[in-house]
């Protein structure tokens, strides 16, 4: 697996409150749907990664 980096992320609660919720419908970490969600717009603009593109076939529900 390839290696994985730890950052601090600061967020209105709010959001990471609508995060958690959209998260827990889609059978995920919260991490895995930041990680899912940066990763689609990355795709949807053109701007995939190695990693992005593998994803895109293990998409959950």
């Amino acid at each position: 697996m390839a290696e994985r980096k730890a950052f601090l992320l600061r967020m209105d609660p709010e959001l990471l409150a609508a995060l958690q919720r959209m998260a827990d419908e889609e059978l995920r970490s919260l991490n895995g749907q930041i990680e899912f969600l940066l990763r689609e717009v990355l795709r949807q603009r053109g701007r995939e990664t190695k990693a992005s593109s593998k994803s895109a076939t293990r998409k959950r529900p």
